[in-house]
């Protein structure tokens, strides 16, 4: 096999594909492998971790047809430092080339048999557009757990809703949910995508205006003309995440979004995990407190107009910088009840997201 590509082109590709190859599987060496097929000036790069699949199908300039595997990883370092311009790539025996000007790597290639068979995906298609879906990820996914051990945490929940498609994560400690008007799956059921998975489609979904999603029992498939990538779906029952939402949080303070995360910067010198910040709500706006055992504080004072009894309550300072900055209006609103409740961050004049954080002890 050999073909010719552009360099830019063909490390944006080589770049997702080698993050998604596994490099755990000691048992497959395969799988941290891309696999690469060329038809005519159609070249097809795969691969997979057994759980996530990922294919592009790029432009080239083809010589000879045929097909080869080789470390993603390695494959990556090498095109992403050659020059700019054309590259050659060449699966000769046991070895593949890469060359470009005057440079050339050699490496050894991996045996493509032992590569996972792709089966095209099934499932009932649904388009949604790809901007749309890409902001509606930002704005959930960063709510998903990132700890193994909570399988079932560290997915988002896709639903069908009366209004559309419904977007939820939560590691326990906040949740996100973005509601996606007038797309369907056509299902009533409800799916956990591995928030993994998604974080990377997250990053490939510039490549086209539309994208389509496909769900079975076991995959959920998201496909562009250029992109496909599967996963498998997690097998868990999902908390009753409504339950939680309160429906009651009188005191209210409408905020800046940019003034609010600035200040949320600075508090974070001294604001840390153990150590959260204070929020006071109240007639003179909002007040920023960190205090640390040895003395050290942080006071910051922002304007809000605020409804409601004057009320403090201490966040995780990352957790809710998190939040306000998935906002996308100017201004947002932060409503709580009292301090041992969950407080809802939301954008003013957006009702289709809401972010829901949980206190901390003050």
């Amino acid at each position: 096999m050999k073909f010719r590509s552009e360099q830019g082109i063909l490390a944006e590709a080589l770049g997702a594909l080698a993050r998604i190859a596994s490099s755990r599987n000691a048992g497959t060496p395969a799988l941290s492998g891309v696999k690469m097929i060329l038809t005519g000036d159609t070249l097809v790069a795969s691969s997979t971790d057994s759980d996530i699949s990922l294919q592009f199908t790029l432009p080239v300039g083809g010589d000879t047809d045929g097909q080869g595997l080789v470390s993603a990883r390695m494959m990556n370092d090498i095109v992403r430092v050659m020059p700019s311009g054309k590259i050659t790539v060449e699966f000769a025996g046991d070895n593949a080339t890469i060359s470009a000007q005057r440079s050339q790597f050699t490496v050894p290639t991996l045996n493509a048999i032992e590569f996972p068979r792709t089966t095209p995906p099934s499932g009932e298609p649904v388009t949604i557009a790809s901007a749309e879906f890409k902001a509606a990820l930002a704005q959930v996914v960063l709510a998903a757990s990132g700890d193994p051990q909570k399988h079932h945490l560290s997915a988002v929940l896709l639903a069908s809703t009366d209004k559309g498609i419904r977007l939820v994560a939560t590691d326990g400690y906040r949740l996100a949910m973005r509601d996606i008007a007038g797309t369907s799956t056509g299902s009533d059921n409800s799916f956990l995508i591995p928030a993994r998975a998604l974080a990377e489609l997250q990053r490939l979904l510039d490549m086209s205006e539309e994208i389509v999603i496909r769900f079975n029992d076991i995959d959920a498939t998201f496909q562009s003309p250029a992109m496909t990538l599967s996963t498998r779906l997690i097998n868990a029952d999902y908390p009753p995440y409504q339950t939680i939402i309160p429906k009651n949080n009188t005191n209210t303070a409408t905020v800046n979004r940019e003034e609010l995360l600035d200040a949320l910067r600075r508090t974070r010198v001294l604001a840390s995990d153990m150590t959260p910040v204070r929020m006071r709500m109240s007639n003179e706006g909002i007040r920023l407190t960190v205090q640390l055992t040895d003395g050290s504080t942080s006071v910051e004072d922002i304007d809000a107009q605020f409804s409601g009894e004057d009320i403090t309550v201490a966040f995780n300072s990352e957790y809710l910088a998190n939040g306000v900055d998935a906002c996308t209006s100017e201004e947002v609103n932060i409503a709580t009840s009292v301090p041992n409740k969950p407080a809802i961050v939301s954008p003013v004049g957006d009702d289709s997201y809401i972010y829901l954080l949980m206190p901390q002890r003050l």
